[in-house]
């Protein structure tokens, strides 16, 4: 069996977010270091990955949730036991209504009173309604395991071998409501600023395993099974201080080659507070390599756009890295994504 990476989606999706800002603003380059021979990935090496990191049918042919699986209920007990202050911050961003370059993507958000007196042209009721697209680029959400494919034998194949089935009400296989109601975990923040001296990192600079284990040892934790890995670039810090950005083109993240890394440490959630892929990718003929081998080959869910910032403070003011994490998934039936909703206890 050969696979073909999904580059074409992989494209279309980086084109979608932050066009504006790519015309405003100009291209990014690719950073240096990604092309160091230590770290450098190619599409020969990707399509290696693709088998070698493949978690299809390690829990089963028709399993729907990939790594979640490894959030046992052994895993959540013990993420409980973290709980000390019993203080509480949000992970999450919710969209707005600014007209931006990363706002309104991929659909416009509405927000609007339902019971309104046409003659008064005044809301007769407190009641109403809004409207957005799950992939917003000011929304933290989560992508359910349909949103990318890869090609096997000329048929599109989502994660687990399920073949990509879509219609008008959305993803047969693998869509956000076929995820789990919620989950309780470990949360390990990875706070690439403070490590830096830096209030965020540049566009584009990207992250490797080096990095995140240097933090590991900075913060006095070790990554493990069924945690939730919550990385920090300081994109929203860097838009309220400069404004916003095409950070879909040209963004800080995480660099293809830490792929093996998340695959052999167990990471059951991969939170972003941008795309999580560094922008561009360094990888030549694929935008996006993380998203595409965790969400098709690993099982592992990703989270666009999550925001860190107010844990990064409390983590900083308390030294303490860790936390316990609880999400309940939108049941939203076919969806490709959902708004992520959570929330870290210390």
């Amino acid at each position: 069996m050969r696979m073909t990476l999904g580059v074409a989606f992989s494209v279309l999706l980086v084109g979608a977010v932050g066009a504006q800002g790519a015309s405003a603003q100009g291209t990014f380059s690719v950073h240096p270091a990604t092309q160091d021979p230590s770290v450098r990935v190619t599409l020969d090496k990707l399509a290696e990955w693709e088998e070698e990191l493949s978690n299809w049918g390690r829990w089963g042919p028709d399993d729907q949730r990939g790594t979640l699986n490894l959030i046992t209920p052994a895993k959540s007990r013990r993420a409980a036991s973290l709980v000390r202050e019993g203080v509480t911050v949000s992970l999450a961003h919710f969209v707005t209504e600014e007209e931006a370059m990363d706002s309104q993507t991929f659909g416009p958000t509405e927000h609007w009173m339902t019971s309104v007196d046409p003659a008064t042209g005044l809301p007769r009721f407190a009641l109403d309604a809004i409207s957005f697209s799950l992939h917003d680029g000011q929304l933290s959400h989560l992508d359910a395991l349909c949103h990318y494919r890869t090609e096997v034998n000329g048929e599109y194949l989502i994660f687990n071998g399920y073949p990509q089935n879509l219609d008008a009400d959305g993803c047969k296989d693998l869509a956000i409501d076929r995820m789990g109601p919620g989950y309780v975990t470990r949360g390990i923040l990875v706070d690439m600023p403070l490590l830096r001296g830096v209030d965020w990192l540049e566009p584009s600079t990207p992250i490797f395993v080096s990095d995140l284990e240097e933090w590991e040892e900075f913060a006095g934790v070790t990554v493990e099974p069924g945690d939730v890995l919550i990385v920090r670039t300081g994109r929203w810090a860097k838009r309220d201080q400069e404004g916003p950005w095409a950070y879909g083109q040209g963004g800080a993240g995480l660099h293809a080659s830490v792929l093996p890394w998340l695959h052999e440490r167990g990471v059951s959630l991969l939170v972003g507070d941008a795309v999580n892929d560094v922008q561009p990718s360094g990888v030549e003929g694929i935008n996006r390599p993380v998203h595409q081998l965790t969400q098709v080959n690993i099982g592992l869910p990703l989270v666009d756009n999550g925001y860190p910032e107010d844990v990064a403070r409390e983590a900083a003011r308390l030294g303490r890295w860790e936390f316990m994490v609880t999400w309940q998934i939108p049941a939203i039936i076919g969806g490709t994504a959902a708004p992520f909703n959570a929330i870290a206890t210390f």
